[in-house]
């Protein structure tokens, strides 16, 4: 089984512990993006998994090349080209100080790539499946198009594609989003968001929910499931629900409409170390499930598991292996010394 992503990976610069921006002399750095972040959990659990993107030819562009290589990302269609890798900053909150990020990616690399940059029936050559982030079109219109190639060329080909939704309000206004990502939909099978993504691009809210309190509950997201297989004809539809009480602690679900049936994961209270990357580790326990062909319910309850696991793990990247993953499912969430 293979798998392709494509997006962005970005220099992480965060500061260390829970410091904020003008206490830190220095800057943790690591690389990680949404894409990125999908294609190493695939490979943690034994797919093959092929990341494609633009990086510049300088020891940054090297350093993220071989972070995803050595951990057995296949990444001979990264391309190579441009003056910079994106950067963002993150401030890691606590308590009820929210986490921060400040992002300085104009001009990367892959903002600059062109529809025919990519061979994309070499790049497609023996997989199943191709993800992408609405992160990614979201850089700009000629990304845009390069992504609508992406997903033309995957469909052609056969593949399953699916589409974790992503919105950033700091890319573009919820109307851009909404323009850009209906028209890519035509090409998605399987769409994964969180509690607010479907809101922000499509216009479809959840009556009762309020995030901000930190609350949601996963019956109020059986519509705006509903309503985005109706709109868009998508076979799955994957939502993630957080219920932020405070930077540190989080409940933690999601529910998914599969096969026209809606399911809802175990919940987990969990004590955040990291946050960043968890929508990912879900998306990839998500792929990795339906690839693998389990059912709906043990699909849920597989990505829901390895992303309550990222959140204990500092930088993007979750770093967990298949067994780890089945142990929690199974019920193993004591958290003691393995010998």
């Amino acid at each position: 089984m293979k798998a392709v992503t494509f997006g962005e990976i970005m220099m992480r610069l965060a500061t260390p512990g829970r410091l904020r921006f003008s206490q830190s002399k220095e800057l943790e750095l690591t690389y990680g993006g949404g894409e990125a972040n999908v294609a190493v959990s695939l490979c943690n659990y034994g797919i093959d998994a092929r990341f494609v993107t633009r990086l510049p030819k300088n020891p940054f562009g090297d350093a993220a090349t071989n972070t995803l290589r050595g951990l057995g990302v296949d990444t001979d269609f990264i391309a190579r080209g441009g003056e910079r890798i994106g950067i963002y900053f993150l401030e890691t909150g606590a308590s009820q100080r929210a986490s921060v990020v400040v992002y300085d990616r104009a001009g990367s690399a892959i903002s600059q790539v062109q529809p025919g940059d990519f061979d994309w029936d070499a790049i497609f050559e023996g997989a199943s499946w191709f993800h992408f982030t609405g992160i990614t079109p979201a850089l700009g219109p000629n990304v845009a198009e390069v992504t609508h190639e992406a997903c033309r060329a995957a469909k052609a080909k056969g593949l399953t594609v699916s589409c974790d939704l992503n919105y950033r309000k700091k890319l573009w206004t919820p109307a851009q989003a909404q323009e850009c990502m209906s028209g890519l939909m035509e090409w998605v099978d399987v769409a994964i968001g969180n509690e607010e993504d479907a809101e922000k691009v499509f216009g479809i809210k959840a009556e009762g929910a309020d995030v901000a309190a930190g609350h949601v509950d996963a019956a109020g997201y059986e519509s705006v499931a509903r309503q985005l297989a109706e709109k868009f004809n998508f076979q799955t539809v994957a939502i993630t629900l957080r219920e932020s009480r405070s930077a540190d602690n989080n409940g933690w679900s999601a529910m998914l409409l599969h096969e026209n049936h809606v399911l809802s994961s175990r919940p987990y209270d969990i004590q955040i170390v990291d946050r960043v990357g968890g929508g990912d580790s879900f998306a990839g326990g998500l792929i990795y499930g339906l690839m693998s062909g389990k059912s709906g319910q043990d699909t849920l309850e597989f990505a829901v598991a390895a992303s309550c696991l990222k959140h204990s793990i500092s930088g993007d990247l979750n770093l967990v292996s298949l067994s780890e993953v089945e142990a929690l499912v199974k019920g193993d969430g004591s958290g003691r010394v393995q010998r």
